[in-house]
């Protein structure tokens, strides 16, 4: 959030800095107001270049003759007729072109650089806040019609395991919803009121990935024995919590779209909705709290 404050503030300074340059330049630029002894010295030398010239362009009686014999031409005493020579319209340089001083191509090529390097800067940190294209995990995933996830996880033995999400989805019992509505959020509730819950597949004691006990039905870790019923809430061990879980939604074409880049807090020690026991012997030995 502070970055979004603090780049265009950076961006403004480095423009303001450009037109105090640009002003500077202007400034240096800028003719004044010449006193009555310069325009007189000025008109003087230039009534003085004016004669000389004059002097140098006006023809000798020696060139004249010259000139005069170089235009005819055989014996029969016809003039060679010359054309003249068309000499096109003079057009003053540009006086900014001309004008260019090492001391101004330096600036501007300073000024420019410098704007090429802010609008660079720029660009970069709008291309690291801008959301990148994310897939898999950290994404929201499209896990197939609700129907069909549930014929996996009963083909499964109760659990449907998706790598690509980092999660396990299970069923979630009608006669539950009741009490859920009292426990979870509104994310969670939009999939476990159509029977499923999408949970993360990290133990929240020290994140080691928690397997599926098919004998009991419940997820038992192995690294230091916490176990979790089949909806992921917690029945024994050293973790502080149940499983996170993800957020959940139903497109209008009954697919559940489960939203990996935000991990929910699994519910607190305690909290057992559907009243799940082991239903056979436990993968894991139990730990103590």
């Amino acid at each position: 959030m502070i970055l979004v404050i603090v780049i265009p503030v950076l961006v403004l300074l480095a423009l303001a800095m450009l037109f105090a340059a640009l002003r500077r330049r202007d400034s240096r630029l800028a003719i004044g107001k010449l006193s009555r002894e310069t325009r007189q010295r000025d008109r003087t030398t230039a009534a003085s270049a004016s004669d000389a010239a004059a002097d140098a362009l006006a023809p000798t009686a020696a060139s004249a003759e010259q000139k005069a014999v170089s235009t005819w031409r055989g014996d029969d005493g016809q003039a060679e007729v010359v054309e003249a020579e068309v000499v096109s319209d003079w057009t003053p340089p540009d006086p900014e072109a001309v004008g260019v001083s090492r001391r101004q191509f330096l600036n501007r090529s300073i000024i420019g650089f410098m704007g090429l390097s802010v609008s660079g800067f720029g660009a970069a940190m709008i291309a690291q806040l801008w959301p990148a294209f994310v897939t898999g995990f950290g994404a929201v995933i499209n896990a197939g019609t609700v129907d069909d996830i549930k014929d996996q996880i009963r083909e499964n033995n109760g659990f449907l395991k998706l790598s690509n999400g980092r999660m396990w989805i299970t069923e979630y019992p009608e006669s539950a919803i009741e009490k859920a509505r009292e426990v979870y959020s509104p994310g969670e509730l939009a999939g476990m009121e159509q029977g499923l819950i999408a949970l993360y597949w990290k133990c929240p004691h020290l994140g080691c990935t928690v397997p599926e006990c098919v004998s009991s039905q419940w997820f038992e870790c192995p690294c230091h024995g916490s176990q979790y019923n089949r909806v992921g809430e917690k029945r024994g061990g050293p973790a502080p919590r149940g499983m996170d879980r993800f957020r959940m939604s139903i497109n209008d074409k009954g697919e559940l779209l489960v939203d990996t880049g935000g991990i929910i807090q699994g519910p607190p020690i305690g909290t057992n909705t559907t009243g799940q026991e082991a239903e056979g012997p436990n993968c894991i030995g139990q730990a103590s709290e």
